[in-house]
């Protein structure tokens, strides 16, 4: 599915117009994985939790092989080291997405911060932040919290 980083990256920016299917495919998975990354940058302490969370996530979101998971993985990573807004990911989520599908993201959002069994204030602060953007209610919000908390096995 994912041939090269160029590609994708190359789906990810092309124009709209006269994307295939696969193209618009890429480019909410990139879009997606790069939130995903964003919270475990968020993690001063990030390890191997929050990395094996972000994959987890991505393959319980996307039908893509483990090759294509850290190719997929690398990409977000170098995309989101260059970030200076969500906005360009999350209006890309917005177009495709149902609100269930941003709800379930939120959640997945939560895992990864979960994943270590402490939640740090820039986690918390950039998951409110991508819920917003995505038009997450409070509500969903909590609720998207609450069964990430308790998945991880916390109080």
């Amino acid at each position: 599915m994912l041939r090269t980083l160029k590609e994708l990256f190359d789906s990810f920016t092309a124009p709209a117009a006269g994307q295939s299917l696969a193209q618009r495919a890429h480019q909410h998975q990139l879009a997606a994985a790069v939130l995903l990354v964003e919270v475990m940058r968020a993690d001063t302490s990030s390890g191997p939790a929050e990395r094996q969370a972000v994959l987890a996530a991505l393959r319980r979101k996307f039908a893509l092989t483990d090759d294509e998971l850290d190719r997929l993985l690398e990409l977000a990573t170098a995309e989101a080291h260059q970030l200076y807004d969500y906005h360009r990911f999350t209006s890309v989520l917005n177009e495709r997405f149902t609100q269930p599908q941003k709800i379930a993201l939120v959640e997945a959002l939560w895992t990864v911060a979960y994943a270590d069994l402490q939640v740090e204030a820039n986690e918390n602060h950039a998951i409110s932040k991508i819920a917003g953007l995505l038009h997450v209610t409070h509500g969903e919000y909590i609720a998207a919290k609450l069964r990430a908390k308790e998945a991880a096995g916390l109080p």
